[in-house]
């Protein structure tokens, strides 16, 4: 049997029965990927550097920085992250940080303004790295280092954890073993919370979204104005708000800074929030009061 096993039954017809708190039945989670300045760079002393750009994957000579890149990164830290969090504000809504900890580092005053608007802190690593690529031992020590930072940078250590695209086989047990998280959003396959068992313990999963994500600008299929990601984000929201009539269901949507804090496609962001707020029962949550809620139902006679 490989591990972690595989599971393609899940829920299945047998949907989680209930609401939300306040009676609520749709979470809608803000993720926001805050990355800039965590991604590989020749300027940082890595070997290679990242190469999807605006404009798709270019090819720069090894040993040459690619400065067209790395600007397009400094927009999302430089100008986007403000124009996403003054929206938040504006609408009184919370997101959850999906935080690169070197990011908060090169830009802490991001850290503290997170921070002070009452966002979570929900760890992205420690680097923006594929740690699928990593030992196990590099994998367990780029997580003491990244929870150390975050306790600088933001006061507190964070209680949940997402990798870049994917984990590896050894994260989530190297998650449940490091004993302060709540919850890890390591996967893509359902539309509410769940528990695994690791190591003969029960652990929450809270699965994050791969296509209610603004990286589409970035990639094919993609999108190309707010209008675009406006509409996909109507269509999900509208499908599973009709499916919480009958149970409990959770919406991820995923901003990246440098994607989706152009001025051009930032508005959809506003018009989401001001769309779903028209329908009673909708929660905007954070990641942690989503685990939270899950788990306290799994307490509850």
């Amino acid at each position: 049997m490989v591990s972690p096993a595989r599971d393609l039954v899940g829920y299945g017809r047998q949907r989680p029965q209930g609401s939300w708190p306040n009676g609520a039945r749709l979470a809608i989670s803000l993720v926001i990927n805050y990355e800039e300045g965590s991604e590989r760079s020749l300027a940082m002393g890595d070997p290679d550097q990242e190469s999807m750009t605006e404009w798709g994957s270019y090819a720069i000579p090894d040993g040459t920085r690619n400065l067209a890149m790395e600007s397009m990164y400094e927009y999302g830290s430089r100008v986007g992250i403000w124009r996403i969090l003054d929206i938040l504000e504006q609408q009184s809504v919370r997101a959850t940080f999906h935080a690169c900890a070197v990011a908060f580092e090169q830009n802490p005053d991001v850290a503290r303004a997170a921070v002070a608007g009452g966002h979570e802190i929900c760890s992205h690593g420690y680097r923006w790295e594929e740690v699928f690529r990593l030992t196990e031992e590099q994998e367990r020590e780029h997580m003491r280092l990244a929870i150390e930072s975050f306790e600088r940078t933001c006061g507190k250590r964070p209680v949940g954890w997402y990798c870049r695209y994917g984990a590896s086989v050894n994260t989530r047990r190297l998650v449940a073993q490091e004993g302060g998280f709540l919850y890890d959003s390591d996967a893509y396959n359902d539309d509410v919370p769940y528990f695994v068992e690791v190591e003969g313990k029960r652990h929450l999963v809270v699965p994050y979204t791969a296509d209610v994500n603004d990286f589409r600008y970035w990639n094919s299929p993609g999108l190309s104005q707010a209008s675009d990601f406006f509409e996909y984000m109507k269509e999900s929201f509208e499908v599973l708000y009709a499916e919480s009539a009958a149970g409990p269901r959770m919406m991820s949507i995923g901003l990246h800074p440098r994607m989706v804090g152009r001025p051009g496609r930032v508005r959809a962001i506003k018009q989401f929030i001001e769309y779903a707020g028209q329908h009673g029962g909708v929660w905007f949550a954070t990641r942690e009061e989503i685990a939270h809620a899950w788990l306290e139902r799994a307490t509850t006679p």
